[in-house]
């Protein structure tokens, strides 16, 4: 009885499973952007705990500055916008800029990690970030 109270155990962990299998909702877009920093329109990434928007992927980048020389990228499509119609791309909340709203749905992200907080499964589709240490950020995927 024991062993088959084990394989059945064992048969539902299979069958439920974890999200490593499933396909990401939103679209990868190839994407590849050398930004300067030290330009008008991100500028406000020379400072830490920033953020910039910068053109392309799926419906807009979001780029947020960790630490001096750490930025995360993340694709502004929410992850519960399956076709992307919704009219406004992630944004940051105005209460804590930490965390992007879909205004959508209930659904809510960390700029820090692109982690889901609230209404996901799914977390942000983030690009891979290289800084040179002066004034040039290559974000691309």
């Amino acid at each position: 009885m024991k062993i088959i109270l084990f394989f059945v155990t064992l048969t539902a962990l299979f069958v439920t499973g974890c999200n490593k299998n499933k396909i990401h909702p939103v679209p990868d877009i190839p994407f590849d952007m050398t930004i300067d920093i030290n330009l008008p329109s991100y500028n406000a990434l020379i400072g830490v705990g920033s953020y910039a928007y910068v053109n392309g992927g799926s419906r807009g980048v979001i780029v947020y500055r960790r630490n001096i020389d750490e930025f995360v990228a993340f694709d502004r499509h929410s992850p519960v916008d399956l076709d992307g119609t919704c009219p406004e791309p992630l944004y940051p909340d105005p209460d804590n800029f930490l965390m992007l709203i879909d205004s959508c749905g209930p659904a809510k992200f960390s700029l820090f990690d692109g982690s889901p907080v609230e209404g996901s499964e799914f977390g942000l589709r983030q690009y891979q970030t290289i800084y040179n240490g002066t004034n040039l950020l290559r974000i691309y995927n």
